[in-house]
């Protein structure tokens, strides 16, 4: 099967393509995006693989859906199109850095600009139905998802793995925790960033260890 997305990672997921779960989640995904509205634009699907090749990778921030709503979703988690408000979340996240390491909040919410310096900013599930949160989950993009954060940590040597919120910490059994660091917190929503997200430093935190691991930081 030719998947359209960035050479390195072809290659690295070169096992997954053939295999029945991914041919069977390839035809619902297509079949959806022929008869509904589906986010993020088809061209997309891919784009944190796109942004940020293999062997480029330094952090891993993982999210769960793509945004569901018009023009939100650029296929990066977290992450919204120029002029979009920033969701909740994101606004937590700004907040965070800025507290953290003294950034200023960005007028911009795409964080194609984390992408490109090695933050891999990935969904559990890549697509979704417009207003319909949830909607592609348990179609496959797990056990792909899954096997990304699974062949990073096997294949790569002192990632960070951030993972916020119950569903994201559920994944910490895939990283092999002598040769990553791993960092975990509740979810930036209004909903538990005040018990736990705000603090949290992860992004000194994450940048302090790929410093000692003679990498360059993340400008946040």
């Amino acid at each position: 099967m030719d998947v359209k997305i960035e050479e390195s990672w072809k290659q690295e997921l070169s096992d997954e393509w053939s295999k029945d779960y991914f041919v069977r989640l390839t035809n619902f995904v297509r079949n959806e995006y022929a008869t509904k509205q589906i986010f993020p634009p088809g061209r997309q699907i891919f784009a944190a693989f796109n942004a940020t090749p293999f062997n480029e990778v330094k952090v891993v921030i993982l999210g769960q859906d793509p945004y569901h709503d018009v023009g939100q979703a650029n296929g990066l988690c977290f992450s919204v199109n120029d002029g979009i408000q920033f969701p909740p979340s994101l606004r937590n996240i700004f907040q965070e850095i800025h507290n953290d390491v003294g950034s200023p909040i960005p007028q911009s919410g795409d964080l194609t600009r984390w992408a490109k310096q090695g933050v891999l900013l990935l969904n559990a599930t890549l697509t979704v139905e417009a207003h319909k949160a949830a909607s592609h989950q348990r179609q496959g993009w797990e056990q792909f998802t899954d096997e990304v954060i699974s062949h990073l940590s096997n294949h790569r040597q002192n990632l960070v793995f951030i993972l916020w919120g119950s569903y994201a910490i559920s994944k910490r059994s895939l990283i092999d925790p002598d040769k990553h660091l791993i960092l975990t917190s509740v979810h930036p929503s209004p909903l538990s960033a005040y018990r736990g997200f705000f603090g949290n430093k992860h992004f000194s935190k994450a940048n302090n260890y790929l410093v000692e691991h003679g990498k360059t930081p993340i400008t946040w």
